[in-house]
């Protein structure tokens, strides 16, 4: 008898749907935007914590006053601060927020093209070859022995 008292007051606070199919299709859109400030990796709505609850039946409220989606977001906003936002508007403050990642992938980029680039220099790969080097690929290439190359680029070479 003590646990159903107990469990009473929390089934009460649980985010009640609304009847209107229209305006709960558009609390649940909300509520998916919005993150849920105890759980910080949930919605409010997909959160089982007491304050999304709330927070959700206050969403709900407020579209059945009338109230446009933006007003919504602008009071949490001014409640919690932009951290209750699951994508922060891009600004002056957010710029880092948004274009970090672009910007360290673009570094990681071109630290791996130059020390390919050094790496390629430093073993001479695509270095001339002298024309006895040059002469005796030619000849291997051509399908001699290698000891009638070699006799080959040493007669040319004197």
């Amino acid at each position: 008898m003590a646990q159903s008292w107990a469990a009473a007051p929390a089934a009460e606070q649980r985010a009640q749907p609304l009847h209107d199919p229209e305006l709960e299709r558009r609390a649940l859109a909300l509520g998916h935007r919005l993150r849920c400030v105890v759980c910080q990796n949930q919605s409010i709505a997909e959160s089982n914590a007491e304050l999304a609850h709330d927070l959700m039946n206050q969403v709900r409220t407020m579209l059945q006053a009338g109230k446009s989606e933006q007003e919504i977001v602008d009071f949490l906003v001014a409640r919690y601060g932009e951290f209750v936002l699951f994508e922060p508007p891009f600004d002056a403050r957010t710029l880092l927020l948004w274009v970090g990642p672009f910007a360290l992938a673009a570094l990681g980029l071109f630290g791996l093209w130059s020390g390919l680039r050094r790496r390629q220099q430093q073993s001479g790969v695509g270095a001339t070859l002298d024309e006895a080097a040059k002469a005796q690929a030619d000849a291997l290439l051509a399908g001699d022995s290698p000891s009638k190359t070699e006799t080959r680029v040493a007669k040319e070479s004197s």
